[in-house]
Order: C-alpha cells, then sequence, then structure tokens
C-alpha cells in the first residue's frame, strides 16, 4: 500500500492548495474516514482535513466495543438495534484484525430493575434482529453456573445470568486503517489543519480557508462540496461555515479506567447496571488489561476541556465492588484513564442516558453537509448514508459517473478473513504473533521493511510513522499501541528506544527528541491529574 507520512502531508499541504475537490471533508474520526474511504472509492476528487491528529477526539475514546446495543431495546429503538447488529458482521468480515467476537455476561440479582424473564426476551429479540448472524447464540445460566463461569462475581442475591455475543475492537486504529484505504484511492489526507471559515458565492462554498497548524501557513481549499464530520466540536465548528448556525448537539461526557487483568481476571466481559439507574457499564477484557466504563453526564464547553474526576472514577470503581466484591478494587489499581465527549443529537430526554444515538445527516443548500450522532458500529453504514444525501444535489452526468458503494469488500487485501487466518496460521514466535493478530499478512512485510527495528515496539514505531502519518510521541501512544492504557508504566521502559526510531525518521534534533519526550510525560501526567485529588 502507499506510503501515508510525514512525507505525505507535505506533498498533501502542496495539493490542498493547487487543486479542486469534489469533497472537502472536515474531521478526521471515524466518520470522516469513513466518508473519505467511501466517496474516493466511488471515484471522486476528495480531501480530508483534521484539526489534531486522526482519531484525536471520541473516535479513540470510546469503550472500544462493536455491539448492537442491547440496552437501546428497552428505549424501543429497534432499527438502530438492527442497523448496528448488521454493521457488527460486516465489521467482523471486512476487518477481523480490528474487530473480534466477545462473549458478554449479565448477571442479574433479586433487586436487578430486570429479571430473568424479561432480560430472556430481550436476548432472543437481539438474537433475532441479528438475523442469528451472531458468533453464538445467548444462554441462560442458573446461579450455579453462573459462579462457575465467573467464580469472582457475587454470589450475594445472585439469581443467575446471561450470556450473550457482541465484540470488541480497536476504535483508533479503525479510523487510521479506513484512512490508508483512502489514501490508496487517492484521497487528500491531512492532520493538524484546522479550517477556519468558509467562501460562499453567489448562494454556493466555494472554498475553505484554513490554517496548517504546524506552520502557521493559511490555506485556501477549493471544493464543490463540504461535509462536517467534527462529532462534539459540531456546534463549534458549524458557526464558522455557515452564519445561521443552529445548535445541534447534547455532548454528554464517557470516562473510562484501565486495569492490569490479574486484579480482575475475567472470563468475559460483564454488563454491571448501576444502582437506582438505567446505566450501563461494562467490564471489558482486551489482552493483558480490563476497561471499565462508562459513564454518562451531560457536558458543556469545548471538548478539548473535558476531564477524568476523581467522582467519575470513584462511581466505576463503587459499580465495579459492588459485582466483584472479593477484587477490592481501588485507585491504586487503575494503570490508565480516559474521557470522551458523545456528540449526542438533542431530543426532549431529561435523562442523558436515554437521548437517542440515532444520528442526523443535514443538508444545506449552500453545499454543506453536517452530520451528528450515531454509533461507532454503524459508521460505515451511516458514511453510505451521508454519500446518498450528498449526491441528491448533483446532476444526472455526474451521479452516472460515479461508482456505487464499495465499502462491503475488507479494508486490505492484507486483512481478508482468509488472509487473517493464513496469517496466524505462519506465526513463528511471539513477535510474528503480535504483529499478526494486529496487521494480518502486512506483518510478514513489516518484519521485512523494517529488519533493523530492535524491539516489537520499534517495529511498530516504523508502521506508525510510514502508514498512519504519526508525527509525535503522545500521538503513537495514546492513538497507535496500546502502550498508556495498558502498561503498568504507560510503555516508558519503552521510551528511548521508540524515540530513537521516531528522532532517526522524522529528522527531529536532540533538543526536539527531548522535548517530544518531555510532552509525552505532561500528557500521561495530565490524563491521570485527579490522582492529585487523592493527596
Amino acid at each position: 500500500m502507499k506510503e501515508f507520512s510525514s512525507r505525505t502531508r507535505i506533498s498533501n499541504i502542496k495539493k490542498l492548495k493547487e487543486n479542486h475537490y469534489d469533497l472537502l471533508i472536515i474531521g478526521g474520526g471515524i466518520l470522516g474516514a469513513g466518508v473519505a474511504r467511501d466517496a474516493s472509492m466511488r471515484g471522486l476528487k476528495v480531501a480530508l482535513i483534521e484539526a489534531n491528529d486522526f482519531a484525536f477526539g471520541t473516535s479513540s475514546r470510546s469503550s472500544k466495543l462493536v455491539h448492537g446495543g442491547i440496552r437501546y431495546l428497552e428505549n424501543l429503538e429497534f432499527h438502530l438495534v438492527f442497523e448496528a447488529l448488521s454493521e457488527r458482521a460486516k465489521l467482523f468480515e471486512i476487518a477481523p484484525h480490528l474487530a473480534h467476537p466477545l462473549r458478554f455476561m449479565v448477571p442479574l440479582f433479586k433487586d436487578s430493575r430486570v429479571g430473568m424473564f424479561k432480560m430472556g426476551l430481550g436476548m432472543m429479540l437481539y438474537d433475532l434482529l441479528a438475523l442469528f448472524q451472531t458468533p453464538e447464540l445467548h444462554e441462560r445460566l442458573s446461579r450455579k453456573k453462573t459462579l462457575d463461569r465467573m467464580p469472582i462475581v457475587r454470589g450475594d442475591d445472585l439469581v443467575g445470568s446471561f450470556i450473550y455475543s457482541d465484540g470488541y475492537m480497536d476504535d483508533d486504529r479503525l479510523v487510521h486503517e479506513t484512512l490508508r484505504v483512502a489514501n490508496e484511492f487517492d484521497t487528500c489526507a491531512v492532520n493538524y489543519v484546522r479550517a477556519q471559515k468558509s467562501v460562499i458565492k453567489s448562494g454556493k462554498v466555494t472554498h475553505v480557508e484554513a490554517e496548517d497548524i504546524l506552520t502557521k501557513e493559511k490555506l485556501t481549499i477549493s471544493c464543490d462540496h463540504v461535509v462536517s464530520t467534527v462529532g462534539p466540536w459540531t456546534d463549534l465548528v458549524g458557526p464558522k461555515l455557515v452564519d445561521d448556525w443552529k445548535s445541534l448537539l447534547r455532548p454528554t461526557k464517557g470516562i473510562h479506567l484501565t486495569l492490569h487483568k490479574d486484579r480482575l481476571p475475567l472470563t468475559s466481559a460483564v454488563v454491571m447496571a448501576a444502582q437506582k439507574s438505567s446505566r450501563i457499564v461494562f467490564a471489558i477484557p482486551r489482552h493483558e488489561m480490563i476497561i471499565i466504563g462508562t459513564t454518562d453526564t451531560d457536558f458543556t464547553g469545548s471538548p478539548d476541556l473535558a476531564k477524568v474526576t476523581l467522582a467519575d472514577v470513584t462511581y466505576l470503581l463503587k459499580i465495579a465492588n459492588e459485582y466483584f466484591p472479593g477484587a477490592k478494587l481501588t485507585e491504586q489499581d487503575i494503570i490508565s484513564t480516559y474521557v470522551g465527549v458523545r456528540p449526542l443529537v438533542k431530543d426532549d430526554s431529561a435523562n442523558e442516558s436515554k437521548t437517542s444515538r440515532e444520528h442526523v445527516i443535514l443538508p444545506d443548500s449552500r453545499g454543506f453537509t453536517f452530520v451528528a450522532g450515531g454509533k461507532y458500529t454503524t459508521y460505515r453504514l451511516i458514511s453510505e448514508q451521508i454519500m446518498t444525501q450528498v449526491m441528491k444535489s448533483w446532476t444526472i452526468e455526474k451521479k452516472l459517473s460515479i461508482k456505487n458503494c464499495q465499502t462491503n469488500s475488507p479494508l486490505n487485501d492484507y486483512t481478508s478473513v482468509e488472509n487473517y487466518h493464513q496469517a496466524l496460521s505462519k506465526v513463528e514466535n511471539e513477535t510474528e504473533q503480535k504483529l499478526a493478530e494486529r496487521y494480518g499478512l502486512e506483518a510478514y512485510e513489516m518484519l521485512e521493511k523494517f529488519g533493523e527495528a530492535q524491539s516489537y515496539w520499534q517495529i511498530e514505531a516504523y508502521q506508525a510513522i510510514y502508514t498512519t502519518m504519526c508525527l509525535n510521541l503522545v500521538d503513537f501512544y495514546s492513538r497507535r499501541v496500546p502502550l498508556m492504557l495498558a502498561e503498568r508504566d504507560h510503555g516508558l521502559s519503552s521510551l528511548e528506544e521508540i524515540a530513537e526510531v521516531f528522532q532517526s525518521e522524522l529528522n527531529w534534533t536532540e533538543q526536539e527528541t527531548i522535548a517530544q519526550k518531555n510532552n509525552l510525560l505532561d500528557y500521561i501526567d495530565n490524563e491521570l491529574s485527579w490522582r492529585k485529588k487523592l493527596s
């Protein structure tokens, strides 16, 4: 596949200034990447700009689940669940290296808000809405079988449990892999470029003025249509593009915390219900770590300012300890925390958790399409729907020149289901195993291409630099690999060898390298700033 690196960025900045685009996408999260892939595979000339790193916002700060949303059945959002389950099945097919099936346990107690009978009906409906395209159908377990399966779950007042199937994913990597495909089809994608305002002539957008944040260079990007996929920044970016913007969002904040799996040795994910609330919290095993989350509280202000608070952490620990009292989890067990802001669309719900996860696509006759809301799992379908909406305003001649949607195909040839399993069957050592699980057959090309690497993390660093436009250590640690979330030392024991690769490949001076390391330390300290409240 084509290089997608800092060199690509320099070339693409030049293209942004010189070329005219059918479509300019503002926002490099999963929806922006999805639209870029969809549009470029149809044969359109596409540009994408992102004000920070790709996947900087909610797209790297989710619960990292591929799921239909079983709890949305209670809100009677059957259409949303049906779509999500259909897209879940597609994601398992097109990205088997990024999306994996996972079993979930729902323990039920005497005082649970939903009893065994009602939960059983919900499970049957969930399997039915999936059209039985699910890795495994649900199971009903007695109290004894529940404790046999999950000995650490609370036994007091336990009635039984249900087991059902959903999945987990690498959310940030799905963005990067999707953008790699878009790059392969000549999308001109650039990170660290901020849209500042639109230029409208004769009632139609003709240009967007932007700034390269790294060089402060001003850019004027010529385009026929603009799609805004900026998630929780929608109400901040909208007024820059149109002067009659009306607020769309009811943002909510969600935080997660991570533990090492030896502190909570789960055999499957566990669905936990907050007492006296309809809020659901997950405990999700992922390799060597457990993710616990999420919260759901109204949030105002810039998403850049969202923080994890000690109260957030205490809330999640309390729920986890109610379900796993023997674990006696404390703040000291937490490896890392992260916070994201959901771009939920305003409705009349009094409760944050009742606010719909449905998305809206808002066309504007001046040549804009604004997108808000939606579930991560359905990003591919939403991207297709966005393109359908965009093309409604085009001439028949232009429509006829454009291909149909192509995004049901695997993200790349390395990771079709067949090739992915072939890659796993060839492994001969731990490094090959790790790389094959993450990259499929491309793992063996990486080992050949980056043969000078001295360690697994150096190979990952080379890959990030040359295939994901990774420009600094913070972006690598937080949105390319799970070092910060999964390692007790946040991966700092590998910092020198990783920094060595970045310094060599990005031509950093010694002073720049030191500054990059310090930026990473500051970032980790800021992400865990709630700990200062403990003393």
